[in-house]
């Protein structure tokens, strides 16, 4: 495989870059292929695209195959620009270089390896091995990599990327003394949630939430807020439910819960063993994952969603307590803050329940990602900085 940066390119492969960076747009329009990455890919023959594809979910049609259906009886000769390494094994569908090989492509250009060890690098050695030049965009491999930061983690680090999501007001409250807090944020900000739930592997939240809000937290298509051609890029993975996930220590979830009569299956982490008297329907697991402390560990539950359940991304939409033991504990990827332009007093529920803070120097720190308005809120994205950066 040939490594090349922008600056390397010549004329024939000049418009390289424009055509990885349409794949790469393909494949982050896929809303989410959980399981599996999202992949673009862009057939070009003789400086003329002449088929595009990307992997729309689980069992579908991968980008590479699309794109060549895409473009008929016209592959022969052309290259490929795929977002990610070909898979050269048999899964759900069959292996994508063998669909490269048989169309006749001339060359494949690639902006990133693929870490699943049943795939790294093995796709690349396939064409090679079959006469056909693989070339690496290195320029476009970060791009190509923040597609899927949850599917590389999981491959790499057994853990899904987690996301946290927290909707409070101007003073940092989610609530009123009284518990109130339908709604704090606008219905933009909350049409914004059903795409992060639209994305996500698995939902998380606690009991607490559980039992004082009853919430389903399901993914409710309608609200999204998409156009037509979104839309359709999408219809299967908006026809799923992410799975609902609970952390109950003492496996107190009601049996007439709504998350449990909502469609889509759910898993409960407890500390103790089922219980005689409560039987959940067939859509529910329950899931041992205890700590020393007989509590729900949060690590093992990460583990248990990577390497049991296939998640690659995760969002917790929980209480104050959850949240910020989840935060504390380091597990956090982003967190994601809705913040209404309303105060709700010093009496309210605070967003966070952070301890043993004693310093400035031991304070959680992130760092803005992304910064915008929702409807009449601010949406703010943020990564936390390690202690190594203060």
């Amino acid at each position: 495989m040939q490594t090349l940066s922008n600056n390397e390119l010549n004329e024939a492969n000049i418009d390289w870059p424009v055509n990885m960076r349409r794949a790469i747009e393909l494949a982050c329009n896929v809303i989410t292929a959980t399981p599996n990455p999202r992949v673009g890919c862009v057939l070009v023959k003789d400086g003329v695209v002449i088929g595009e594809g990307w992997h729309a979910a689980a069992g579908e049609d991968h980008a590479e195959v699309m794109a060549l259906n895409n473009a008929g009886e016209r592959t022969h000769g052309a290259t490929a620009l795929v977002s990610l390494e070909p898979c050269s094994h048999t899964g759900r569908t069959g292996p994508c270089t063998d669909a490269l090989l048989e169309a006749g492509v001339a060359e494949v250009v690639i902006a990133g390896i693929d870490p699943d060890p049943k795939v790294s690098g093995k796709g690349v050695a396939t064409l090679e091995k079959a006469g056909i030049p693989v070339f690496h965009l290195v320029d476009l491999e970060a791009t190509a990599r923040a597609i899927n930061s949850g599917y590389i983690k999981r491959q790499q680090l057994g853990l899904p990327y987690v996301c946290c999501k927290l909707a409070m007001s101007l003073d940092g409250r989610t609530a009123l003394a009284n518990g109130e807090s339908k709604w704090i944020s606008s219905a933009a900000a909350r049409a914004d949630v059903q795409k992060q739930r639209a994305r996500s592997s698995a939902i998380v939240t606690g009991i607490g939430t559980v039992l004082a809000d009853d919430p389903s937290l399901n993914l409710r298509p309608d609200e999204l807020d998409l156009d037509t051609d979104s839309r359709a890029h999408n219809k299967i993975s908006l026809a799923r439910q992410p799975l609902r996930v609970v952390l109950d220590s003492q496996l107190r979830t009601p049996v007439a819960s709504r998350i449990i009569a909502a469609d889509g299956d759910v898993i409960i982490y407890t500390a103790k063993g089922g219980r005689k008297d409560q039987t959940f329907p067939d859509n529910v697991e329950v899931v041992k994952a205890a700590n020393a402390a007989a509590s729900v560990s949060l690590l093992s539950v990460l583990e248990s969603l990577a390497s049991k359940f296939a998640c690659n991304e995760v969002l917790v939409e929980a209480g104050s307590i959850l949240s910020s033991a989840f935060i504390q504990s380091g597990l956090v990827d982003e967190l994601l803050v809705y913040i209404a332009p309303r105060l709700l007093g010093s009496d309210a529920k605070a967003s966070f329940e952070l301890t043993g803070l004693q310093s400035l120097a031991d304070s959680i720190d992130f760092e803005i990602k992304d910064l915008g308005k929702v409807g009449k809120d601010i949406r703010v994205s943020l990564v936390p900085v390690s202690p190594a950066d203060k």
